[in-house]
């Protein structure tokens, strides 16, 4: 499975191209926001999702039939930006199942801020 091709894919909101890589019994939990769903409730959920959106895979580590996976993913005009953790496991060339977990980009706390630990990642 070409993990990047699924991803740009999904980036684009392409329903069909989506629909294949997935084996038709495969799930989909995410779970900061406790929420799983069949293929085609994954579908509405990613292609109906208001804007346009890009991003790309930062890393990805392969494991038997396991892809981990790290992307940012930020809407066209940057106001909104993710990076999301993604556990895809693979059977046969097909998603069996995903276990992501989303978290919004953004400034550490001023607590933090305030003692002057840590610094930018770059």
């Amino acid at each position: 499975m070409d993990i990047d091709k699924f991803w740009k894919d999904v980036l684009e909101q392409k329903a069909d191209a989506i629909r294949e890589y997935f084996d038709r019994n495969a799930y989909i939990n995410w779970h900061c926001t406790n929420e799983h769903f069949t293929v085609d409730e994954f579908i509405i959920a990613n292609c109906e999702y208001p804007g346009s959106w890009n991003g790309e895979v930062e890393r990805v580590e392969k494991t038997g039939d396991l892809f981990v996976t790290v992307t940012h993913v930020y809407s066209l005009n940057r106001e909104l930006s993710f990076h999301v953790t993604s556990f895809i496991k693979v059977v046969d060339g097909k998603i069996t199942a995903i276990d992501e977990y989303w978290a919004d980009d953004g400034s550490a706390p001023e607590w933090r801020l305030d003692k002057h630990i840590g610094k930018e990642i770059s």
